[in-house]
């Protein structure tokens, strides 16, 4: 009965370790769900507003110039419309990611 109880707590603790996501560097745009991609490059001011106004951030991928919901909008709330390099995990399932780090791009 031990052993199955010891094989068992090492079975789920392997399942949870493959369970957790890996984070990725991604670089882009924070920009806000209203005008998404429209916004990256375009400077801070229009983004700032939209937010201000209800609107949630978002990051736009530089590369893909996919629109991803950020999961933790505090981690951006001083990026708003900058060019930035991100550490973050993402789910592709639900289009979103959560920012582990944030740099202004240079």
């Amino acid at each position: 009965m031990k052993r199955l109880v010891a094989v068992l707590v090492l079975l789920c603790g392997f399942s949870v370790l493959s369970a957790r996501a890996a984070s990725t560097e991604i670089t882009g745009w924070i920009s806000d769900d209203m005008c998404g991609a429209k916004h990256a490059g375009s400077g801070a001011a229009c983004v700032k507003k939209c937010i201000e106004g209800g609107m949630k951030p978002v990051f736009v991928d530089e590369e893909k110039k996919a629109v991803w919901t950020i999961e933790n909008p505090d981690a951006v709330k001083d990026f708003y419309g900058d060019h930035v390099t991100v550490k973050a995990v993402a789910d592709a399932d639900k289009k979103s990611v959560k920012i582990e780090s944030i740099a202004v791009k240079q």
